[in-house]
């Protein structure tokens, strides 16, 4: 991809409830030492489940995942390989870094798995370039290019590209409940 940056307009309505773009503006990439070559783009999110007309204005959206009836849309970087962070990183600084920026996304990373995580959300990923590997708790693997699309319902997962290139995902997280 090699933007730093993802222009995002967002539409909202005016007090006479018609349409308008009430934002456009360039959002940045998160990114750390932790994982080299990684970028996350947090576009969108809100806590709760939308109502119209509605102005367009940022709803409360902190935490990396969404709770139940909220929403996330972001745009993942993945790098090929596996990161290797440099070996002097400052390891308690940059998580403390990520969780700043992406509030709980570590806390579902299962230490010593290598990127293995559960979520309460069903999430709609798009592969929009590279390839990259969806690896599931029975070790179940399933490649997927440009163009293909998940459908993760709340499942233990990992996305590995084993590729050469980077690799760019779409993804919407819809906040669900855990029966247990």
């Amino acid at each position: 991809m090699g933007h730093a940056t993802i222009r995002r307009v967002v539409t909202g309505h005016d007090a006479e409830g018609r349409a308008r773009v009430v934002d456009d503006r360039e959002v940045e990439a998160i990114t750390s030492e932790l994982m080299p070559g990684f970028a996350v783009y947090r576009l969108w999110g809100r806590d709760e489940r939308p109502t119209f007309p509605d102005d367009g204005a940022p709803r409360p959206a902190d935490a990396y995942y969404p709770p139940p009836d909220g929403s996330r849309f972001m745009v993942n970087l993945i790098p090929p390989g596996e990161p290797v962070p440099p070996a002097d990183l400052d390891t308690d600084a940059a998580l403390a870094e990520v969780e700043r920026r992406m509030p709980g996304a570590m806390a579902r990373m299962e230490p010593g798995t290598s990127g293995m995580h559960t979520t309460d959300s069903l999430d709609y990923v798009l592969v929009v370039s590279g390839e990259v590997t969806l690896e599931l708790d029975d070790g179940r693997r399933t490649a997927l290019r440009a163009g293909d699309a998940v459908v993760q319902n709340g499942t233990r997962h990992a996305w590995r590209n084993e590729g050469t290139e980077p690799c760019l995902i779409v993804g919407v997280a819809i906040g669900a409940n855990r029966a247990s």
